[in-house]
């Protein structure tokens, strides 16, 4: 209960961030800014040190001047030196006071920073609850999760519909640094999904390192969204069904994948070329989904202009030379293979 506890404690969401300065060159930056404040007051006291009178030798040299600025910016105020000439006071309520706002500002610059930044997190933070609306779910943001993310950019998802789920901080800030939503902590909790609006999404991608923690996140994330189309990916094979009875619509063996591959390629080279060429979107050839147009219902699978592999009927997936598959209904999808085309808006970026 402890551990759970703690891990609820640490869970939390990651905004994409802008590129800043270092913050070792942000304070020399305002180091120097106040130097440069202090020097010009030292200027401006200097210039006018015969309207300036000091109590210890009525005299006002450099180093006097530069006491008084510094006293001055500092708002300590011992006294000591005066200005007692008009134009010495002109300058004090025209210039030096001023300064010395412009001073403190710079003093308490990384306190009201951090102030700022914190008040402008939350800020978005809320605004991105209030609108984020049939987003990418990604659990997990390893070789497979950014494999997922990658192929479903090519297709015209933008960065700001995908929300990554992963237990480890820094992956989390790459996320990020990548232009991705992120939120820390394990997604076999409800709380952490809850925290990635899992149950308004409209896809989840389910891609950790182990395959009992895919059933749990598939269980878990069925049980907040029903209506959600969930992708598992499992090491092995025999763990599919009992994630595809947790909840998952598909499921990816991706060791037994890799050995298919593999062996085709073996056998041949080129027929491995080609199947490894249709799994990557956006090169070359690729296998898409696509609703039936008018023109082409009521004609053969043969007929269409795109090369039909399968068709979606209902529930019911027929190959190309199916009896049934043809005629073609309005209502079927087709699973057809076509040639590569770089989509509009290339998906929010590489």
């Amino acid at each position: 209960m402890a551990r759970q506890a703690g891990e609820t404690h640490h869970a939390r969401v990651h905004l994409p961030r802008r590129a800043v300065q270092s913050p070792l060159r942000q304070v020399g930056r305002r180091l120097l800014m106040a130097l440069g404040v202090l020097i010009l007051t030292v200027l401006i006291v200097y210039a006018d040190r015969g309207g300036y009178h000091d109590n210890a030798d009525e005299t006002v040299d450099f180093l006097d001047s530069f006491y008084y600025a510094t006293v001055t910016l500092s708002t300590t105020g011992y006294g000591d030196i005066v200005p007692y000439s008009d134009s010495a006071r002109l300058a004090n309520v025209l210039l030096v006071t001023p300064l010395r706002v412009l001073f403190l500002i710079i003093l308490v610059g990384t306190t009201l920073e951090v102030l700022t930044e914190r008040t402008r997190e939350e800020w978005r933070l809320n605004r991105w609850r209030a609108t984020v609306r049939d987003h990418t779910v990604v659990v997990g943001f390893g070789t497979k999760g950014r494999s997922a993310i990658q192929t479903l950019l090519a297709t015209g998802l933008k960065k700001d519909k995908v929300v990554v789920v992963d237990p480890n901080p820094q992956v989390a800030e790459a996320a990020t640094a990548e232009g991705f939503v992120a939120v820390t902590g394990d997604a076999t909790r409800s709380d952490v999904l809850l925290r990635a609006e899992v149950q308004r999404a409209r896809q989840i991608v389910i891609t950790p390192q182990r395959d009992d923690t895919a059933v749990l996140v598939a269980l878990t994330a069925r049980q907040l969204n029903r209506g959600a189309k969930i992708v598992a990916a499992v090491r092995e094979e025999e763990n599919a069904p009992l994630l595809r009875q947790s909840g998952a619509d598909a499921v990816i063996t991706s060791s037994s994948a890799a050995g298919r591959l593999l062996g085709l390629s073996v056998l041949s080279p080129t027929a491995g070329t080609v199947i490894e060429d249709l799994i990557q979107h956006g090169s070359g050839l690729d296998v898409i989904e696509r609703p039936v147009t008018k023109s082409e219902a009521g004609r053969g699978v043969r007929e269409t202009e795109d090369l039909v592999v399968s068709v979606l009927r209902g529930h019911r997936l027929l190959g190309y030379d199916h009896p049934e598959a043809s005629p073609l209904q309005l209502t079927d999808r087709l699973i057809t293979i076509v040639r590569a085309t770089k989509a509009p808006g290339g998906g929010g970026g590489e």
